[in-house]
């Protein structure tokens, strides 16, 4: 039987953090992990540049029942922490829109800085291992199907059921039920809606379509907005702007959609009556918005009145319904591509500085498998280094 101080399930974005982070302190770390390859959600992320992190960080950035959990981990190792480690590194990044950064060249270079720092700090990572039990005694007893190991600390950084494909699983959430610790119903987070019947056929039609949108929820007034792009897809909708608000989104519920959110129509209308009066209402938002979508708009308002007939109350409603298109989901695509995973173990049963269990010593969750989701734009990436490098302090 091999001992170690800390062992690390999960060699991804939170494990590795916490694997360099409590080896730096002189713990002998080993990591497991039941992939063949490590950090394979790392490898994947941003189109293969990752966004690693984000300019503003803040709570408001991320779900969770307890709204404030996240702030001790992240103002222990916030996004200029990480930021540093990269310059570090020598990995050259940079800004996109909303404050996210990217990798210049790769994301194996994240990759690299994180398994360099783990050789330089002699972790060990074992990967395809199973774990096939866990016992607590004095310290945590695995086996595995490398044989049989035991530590002092046990950290879960598992993931959670976010693309199967990948190997994503509930392991996670199994060992929380094991131990005591309940676990908030999950959900996928950051996925793209989908549509049935009438509505799916019609949306198709859309398909490859493109633009800037505000998004909200019409049964949610907590839940914020989003404004950014649209997607029409084969299936329905997707684009940064739906991702966000599919981690707020229940089953049931409608969306309601700015199609305008730049435009002020009443005084683009007027402009309109003076320059064409005579064109058609669907004419002269097919110069605002894709036709395409102007005549699926149009089952749903009259547009075919010229826009010098058009009433007060007439330019009022239109510009309600352009401003809050309302459109009930059938669902989503599912763990299957999304990028998250909303809910996991509940906080209250964590200690928010350490990332401990309050009813376990020794035993610590990380990453995604808390019931802590950041937005769309590095927020999830720096909630997996801030919660590691709580862990790895703490063991």
């Amino acid at each position: 039987m091999k001992t170690f101080d800390v062992m690390v399930i999960g060699a991804g974005a939170a494990g590795l953090m916490s694997a360099v982070t409590a080896a730096s302190r002189g713990k002998s770390v080993l990591v497991l992990d039941k992939s063949k390859k490590v950090a394979e959600k790392i490898r994947i992320s941003g189109g293969g540049k990752c966004n690693f992190t984000n300019l503003d960080v803040t709570a408001d950035n991320f779900l969770s029942q307890n709204k404030h959990f996240c702030k001790s981990a992240l103002a222990g190792f916030n996004q200029w922490d990480f930021i540093d480690w990269v310059v570090q590194a020598g990995i050259d990044y940079h800004e996109r829109e909303h404050g996210q950064l990217f990798c210049d060249k790769s994301a194996q270079d994240i990759i690299k800085m994180l398994l360099d720092k783990c050789d330089g700090y002699g972790v060990q990572i074992e990967v395809g291992v199973e774990v096939e039990s866990i016992e607590k005694g004095e310290g945590f007893q695995l086996e595995t199907n490398i044989g049989r190991h035991e530590c002092s600390s046990l950290v879960i950084a598992t993931g959670a059921l976010s693309i199967p494909k990948m190997g994503a699983t509930g392991f996670g959430f199994q060992i929380a039920r094991r131990f005591g610790l309940n676990v908030i119903e999950t959900r996928p987070g950051l996925v793209p809606f989908t549509f049935t019947g009438k509505e799916k056929d019609a949306l198709k039609e859309l398909a490859g379509i493109s633009l800037p949108v505000i998004v909200s929820l019409v049964d949610n007034k907590t839940a914020p907005s989003f404004k950014e792009a649209m997607l029409f897809t084969h299936r329905g909708l997707s684009g940064p702007a739906i991702l966000q608000i599919s981690s707020y989104w229940l089953p049931g519920q409608s969306i309601r959609i700015n199609l305008i959110p730049d435009l002020e129509l009443v005084r683009f209308i007027e402009e309109q009556v003076k320059e064409r009066p005579q064109a058609l209402v669907s004419t002269v938002l097919a110069s605002l918005l894709p036709k395409r979508l102007v005549s699926l708009l149009s089952n749903s308002f009259d547009m075919h009145k010229k826009v010098q007939s058009l009433s007060e109350k007439d330019v009022l409603d239109l510009k309600d319904f352009l401003e809050a298109w309302h459109i009930k989901p059938s669902s989503t695509e599912g763990y299957r591509t999304a990028e998250v995973t909303v809910g996991g173990v509940d906080t209250a049963d964590l200690d928010s500085k350490t990332m401990q269990a309050k009813k376990v010593e020794g035993l610590y969750f990380i990453g995604e498998v808390v019931d802590v989701t950041g937005h769309l734009g590095g927020f999830n990436f720096q909630w997996a280094w801030s919660s590691g490098f709580a862990a790895g302090n703490a063991v």
